[in-house]
This record gives C-alpha cells, structure tokens and sequence, in this order.
C-alpha cells in the first residue's frame, strides 16, 4: 500500500523531491497547484493539491471541527465558524504556495443557506433536526413517492433538501436559495450558482433532463426563482471579491467541482474494470455503480436507490448506509464514560481478534440516526431481536464492523441486480479504507476483492476536475482514474 505515514509528512516529501528535480532540471513535467476546500459533516480540511502526469497528492494545510449545534429552533450548523475557518486555510495555502491557480469546494449534500441582497438570514439547519419529517409527510400528501422517484430518481431519505425546503420558514423572506458549497462559493466571489451534482440530491433536479423541475417545486410551494443557474464541474464561478483576493494575498479564480463530497470522491476511485463497485465510505456509506442511464424501475425505488449525478453527466446508482457513525459515536459515547481517549487502531485489533459467532444488527435501523448513546441504542437493536449483546468492548466492536460490512455487501449485491451488472470487485474509498478489519469483513461477505484506497478521494477528485479545467490533468474520467491507480496504488483484500 502506497499511502504510509502522515498525509503532511508524504506531501512534505514529494514537495522536496520535486524541488530537487527541478533545481536539476530533471522535473519534466509540469506540475499545476490547486486549493481545495474539503467540508464533511464532522470536519472540514483545506488542502493544497498538485496535480501533472504523473503527479497527484495532496497537502494538508489545515483541519477544523465541523458538527451540529443545537439552537432555540432546533439543530443548525455553525457556519460563521465554518467559513471563517475555510478562508483561514486558503490564506495558508497561497503562503505556502504561491503557485496555487484556483479553489475548489466540495461538501456533504442537502443542507443550504438563505440569502436576501445578498445576506444570510441565518445559520444553516442540520440536516439532522426534527423539522424534517413534518416535511416529509406534507410533500408526500402533495407528489406521494412513487412520483417523485420518477421524476427525480432519489431515494427516499428524510432530510433531502425538498423536504426541509417545505418547512423552511424563512424561504418567504429569501431571494435566494444555495447549497452549502454553493454558498460558500458566493461569499467567495459575489457569483450564485448551482452546481449540478449537488443540486441532483435536493429532489427538484429532473432525472433525466437535469435542469429544475419548476413545476414540482411549484407544486410544493418553492419559489423557482430561489433556485440560481445551474452549473457544471469545471465550470468557473467567479474571481475572489478584491477584499478577499487582498485577505488571502492572491486573486483567484473559483471553479466548480463535483460539489457534493461522494460525485467528487468517485471521480478518484480508480475503477479497475467496467464492472467494479464502489464504497465511499465515512460517516456514511455509498454503495453503488457508475451508469451512463437512469434505472428508474419499481425494484431500484422499494430498493432505495438513487440516482445522483456525478461529474461528466454520469449516473451514481447508489443506495446510502449508514457508514462508520456507528463506530464513532460509540467511541465517543465511552471516552465520556471514561474520561479519556480511546486508542481506535487498538480497539480494532483486538476486535479482529474476536471469535466465535458474532452478533449482527441492521446498520440502517432508524434508531441509530441520530445522535446520543449510540452503545445503549445498538444493544437495545439486538436485544430487540433477540441477539446477545456483546459484554466487552472489542467484541462490541467487531459487531458494528460485521454489521456495516454486511450491509455494505448487500447494497453491492443490490446494484448488481438491480443494473444488470456482474460486479466483479469493490472499490472502498475515504476514511473507511484504513479501517483494514471492515474491508475484510466487507470482502468476505461479499464474496469479492476489495480494493482499498485512496483514503483522500473526496480531496483528490475536487482536485482533479480543478486541475482539468485548468489543462493540468486529462481530459476523461477514465484518463483521470487511470493517473490515481498510478500514484495511489490500493491495497487489496481477498474474499477468505
């Protein structure tokens, strides 16, 4: 495996290999450099990203806590925090490297800010907050299901942007409505935009067309006008406003990536065949294949399966699971109890240790979904079910391991069918790839190869499409995935 030692310490070293080479002049070569913005739903990172040739990695410039904060009118975001943080980090990165181009922004879907000339009304709801599910059962009354899924392919989840829009009580007050990389674009250059992979998981992207659907949204009492011009990756945004361009000691363009983080991470999985399936797996799993066309048949909507639009016009046939949440918030529910950290690679080791038979429950269980005493919820789940509850902590470990990789292997099952695809291995990328316990167990129940790595495909595939629009990197998608399998060779389990 390729990707040993620190994210910095790597980069760190390439950056002084290739300064070497050039003072040499044996660089020849021309490596482009790129800011990227990586937001997730627990932490965001800057990062500086190189990209030529035969030249892909990633330097970490900064990391930030990002997560939920309850408020008098429910669960929100704290995206003052968030935004400053962000033009912190790119500060430091154009000082670290003034050859930097452009920046790019990728975050998780649905949640989004309301703006009126030009002001944010307030800070982002999470998409956690209750309120949704009184959206659910209005827009349902409205366009029941099985219509919606026709006309926007998504599966069912209960805080798609649609939903919380139906509840938003401000949206009478705002002019504009934008996606939370989207928003953060604006406050960048003063540009609204949408851009289209991201705007395909609100539930008013048409399927097929994808362009807004206007009269679904007008049907469900959203103002068409809300929604901004649609874009797609490698479009450019916008220039940095001069008092930003002035703050960060560069001007710079903004180009649109694969917004949402998981259209952006399968940009980077280097698919090994036509056939492979992939895992985009950190809080969340994303299980599915890569399409050309819609399969908008009853089986994929009682499956559950959406269809959200990647980069270059591609279909990501996937169904959500619920990723490694478990395992974190159950860390984090015993470092409370204990008052100290608790050592993850340790737990894991002594879980793969665990025999016997092993207990397993349903990852995608309702109860689960939000936070709170994740350990008692789980044991509740299995007792529930008639299952023993594992008495120690790496037996409890291994459970929710087992349980992820088991549901991970069914989604993968899933889209075979459901696509007619004969899946011939699994590609798991994103945090949950150094997690080698859960790419066994997935590849064991299964019955497939899985391939693990790049840890950072959110990162690299923001950076990829930024530096194709710049004529740094090639100009397809499989070009593009053949350059990560060249610097970022994965590792493999076999099915045992």
């Amino acid at each position: 495996m390729t990707h040993r030692g620190s994210l910095s310490e790597r980069s760190e070293t390439k950056r002084v290999e290739r300064a070497q080479r050039v003072e040499t002049g044996s660089d020849s070569e021309t490596v482009r450099a790129v800011a990227a913005v990586d937001l997730g739903a627990t932490s965001g990172r800057v990062m500086i990203g190189r990209v030529g040739p035969d030249t892909l990695d990633l330097e970490l410039v900064s990391r930030f806590p990002n997560g939920p904060v309850e408020r008098e009118d429910g669960l929100h975001w704290d995206f003052d925090a968030l935004y400053a943080h962000v033009l912190e980090g790119l500060a430091e990165a154009v000082r670290r490297e003034p050859a930097i181009e452009s920046i790019g922004i990728d975050s998780w879907a649905v949640d989004y800010g309301l703006l009126r000339d030009g002001e944010l009304l307030a800070q982002p709801f999470h998409y956690r907050d209750e309120r949704t599910a009184r959206g659910v059962a209005e827009v349902h009354e409205i366009a029941p299901f099985e219509e919606l899924y026709q006309r926007n392919g998504l599966q069912f989840l209960p805080f798609n942007t649609l939903y919380q829009y139906r509840v938003e009580e401000r949206m009478k007050d705002a002019d504009t409505a934008l996606l939370i990389p989207d928003l953060i674009a604006y406050l960048l250059t003063g540009a609204s935009v949408a851009e289209r992979t991201n705007a395909s998981t609100t539930g008013l992207l048409g399927v097929r067309s994808g362009e807004w659907d206007a009269p679904l949204a007008e049907r469900l009492g959203i103002e068409p006008a809300l929604l901004p011009a649609l874009v797609d990756p490698g479009t450019v945004i916008g220039t940095l406003r001069p008092e930003l361009a002035e703050r960060i000691s560069k001007e710079l363009p903004v180009i649109a990536v694969g917004s949402h983080d998981t259209a952006s991470a399968v940009v980077a999985v280097p698919l090994s065949s036509h056939d492979s399936a992939y895992i985009s797996c950190g809080t969340w799993g994303l299980v599915g294949v890569e399409l050309a066309e819609p399969v908008l048949t009853d089986a994929a909507r009682e499956a559950n399966f959406t269809h959200e639009l990647g980069v270059d016009g591609r279909y990501r046939f996937l169904h959500n699971v619920t990723g490694l949440w478990l395992l974190s918030e159950t860390v984090r529910a015993w470092e409370a109890e204990d008052g100290a950290t608790i050592d993850l690679p340790e737990l894991l080791d002594a879980a793969a240790s665990v025999t016997g038979e092993i207990a397993l429950f349903d990852a995608n269980d309702s109860s689960l979904s939000a936070p709170g005493d994740m350990p008692a919820r789980i044991a509740a789940v299995l007792d529930a079910q008639g299952s023993s509850v594992p008495q120690d902590r790496p037996a409890f470990a291994r459970t929710i391991v087992e349980s992820i990789a088991a549901a991970f292997a069914d989604a993968v099952q899933t889209a075979a069918d459901l696509s007619g695809r004969e899946v011939d291995s699994i590609h798991l990328v994103g945090g949950g790839s150094l997690n080698r316990l859960l790419c066994q167990a997935t590849a064991d129940r299964a019955g497939l190869p899985v391939l693990a790595g790049p840890v950072e495909a959110t990162a690299l595939g923001n950076v990829l499409v930024q530096g194709r629009a710049r004529g740094g990197a090639p100009a397809t998608l499989e070009e593009l995935r053949a350059l990560v399998a060249r610097t970022h060779e994965p590792m493999r389990f076999d099915p045992r």
